[in-house]
């Protein structure tokens, strides 16, 4: 789709409708990881949220979407053997060239906005409960100056990754519609940075670095944040196939049918899986396995069946169960969150059912069918390009503002410590001074 088209009337109404829908994603992910960090530092979580928010819409307002482009934009190439490959876009800081007339381009800024704030608001849940908000703050504008912009011109933007079908003969080169790699795996391989860096909470390992149960304070918070996570991944998922797939408003149907169901059968899994091992369902791994579900239906969600997204939700929400449980015990990554499990392992699950279980309209320039050949290189991409450079971008900037709070901060809670208030004082035990006479 050129950059400079613009989208039919439905078209257009219909991606706007989706794009309006976006932010409940991201009211959910920040209700649940408030409510599975314990509640002294609960306000603290969902602050962190509005202002990552905040900070990289204003980040990516400012040369974001400059990096990143859109199809049919001018940008940076390398020729090799006679094929470009494009790697980083050529616009205009500020939005200065971007036409708001309807085009393409103009709604891919306003979804990229809202991207990179949902990407940003993952590592809040790996470091929960010791990570300052002022780092918080400094490390989304890494994220979304740079290093999801970068990736997303890549996939999005017409980059290298998107040019592998026309250049190399593999499929139609790299697909994600919905962001399973571009948002959630870039987050969730942020999270893994974040959680490394910071290292695990006090009292999270005990004598023989057996990690100890800490449950979250507020069920009720994650499995609502679960539904409106729902509602906002519909947008999300409709929105991405119409700007950068070129899907029609017609596959909306199955695109909202694939999202459910990736999410039923990944909440199912994990509740399954929870219930054979403990004798109980657990009620925050079921929320972890329905959001992972969600993640894993992103890349491929206009172009599977409804039997495939089943099938894809299933494997992603046993995968989320299963890999917070290895992650803490057998790396020693503390995350309250579960984001790493949920966004980074779903998330590259995601990307690689896309080449298992794609569909294309009849027609399509397959290239040889070797989808997931070019599924395989962006996963390779992620781990061995992207989360090298957000470890490394992260770990340079803990060294000049460090990460964690001071350990006073973390004994008393981040609500009171940075914020001065607590989200439950009614909850607080008083003193003396309120007993006597």
């Amino acid at each position: 789709m050129s950059a400079q088209l613009l989208l039919s009337p439905t078209a257009m109404a219909v991606c706007v409708f989706s794009i309006l829908l976006v932010p409940l994603a991201g009211t959910g992910l920040a209700l649940i990881n408030s409510g599975l960090g314990r509640s002294r530092s609960a306000a603290h979580t969902l602050m962190a949220s509005l202002c990552v928010m905040a900070v990289a819409a204003v980040a990516y307002f400012i040369c974001g979407f400059a990096w990143q482009g859109f199809s049919g934009l001018p940008s940076y190439a390398a020729t090799v053997r006679g094929r470009p490959w494009g790697w980083i876009s050529t616009g205009h800081f500020f939005l200065r060239d971007v036409a708001f007339n309807g085009s393409g381009a103009s709604l891919a800024a306003w979804f990229g906005m809202l991207s990179a704030g949902l990407a940003a608001l993952i590592p809040i849940g790996s470091g929960a409960e010791r990570w300052r908000l002022r780092a918080c703050c400094a490390s989304t504008v890494l994220l979304a100056a740079w290093t999801f912009p970068l990736f997303a011109h890549w996939v999005w933007g017409g980059g290298w990754l998107a040019e592998l079908g026309a250049n190399c003969g593999l499929g139609q080169g790299f697909l994600d519609a919905g962001g399973s790699g571009t948002i959630q795996a870039v987050g969730g391989l942020t999270a893994l940075s974040i959680a490394w860096i910071l290292g695990p909470r006090r009292g999270k390992y005990a004598a023989g670095n057996m990690p100890a149960a800490i449950p979250g304070h507020n069920a009720v918070f994650v499995l609502f944040g679960c539904l409106l996570a729902l509602v906002g991944w519909t947008g999300l998922n409709s929105a991405g196939s119409i700007l950068f797939m070129g899907v029609g408003p017609g596959r909306l149907a199955l695109i909202g049918i694939n999202t459910l169901l990736a999410a039923a059968m990944g909440a199912l899994a994990a509740a399954g899986m929870t219930l054979t091992r403990f004798g109980k369902p657990d009620a925050s791994l079921t929320a972890n396995g329905w959001i992972s579900g969600l993640v894993a239906s992103s890349a491929g969600c206009a172009f599977i069946t409804p039997g495939a997204a089943a099938l894809i939700g299933l494997v992603g929400g046993g995968l989320a169960a299963r890999s917070v449980e290895w992650l803490e015990s057998r790396l020693g990554v503390d995350d309250p969150g579960g984001a790493v499990s949920v966004h980074a392992v779903g998330g590259l699950w995601g990307v690689m059912a896309v080449g298992f279980f794609a569909h294309f309209p009849a027609g399509a320039n397959l290239n040889g069918s070797r989808q997931w050949v070019a599924q395989l290189v962006g996963v390779a991409t992620l781990l061995g390009f992207v989360f090298p450079l957000t470890y490394g971008l992260n770990c340079l900037l803990n060294r000049f503002y460090p990460y964690r709070v001071e350990p006073e901060g973390e004994r008393q809670g981040l609500d009171l410590y940075e914020l001065g208030a607590g989200a439950y004082p009614e909850f607080i035990t008083h003193t003396d001074e309120f007993t006597l006479g």
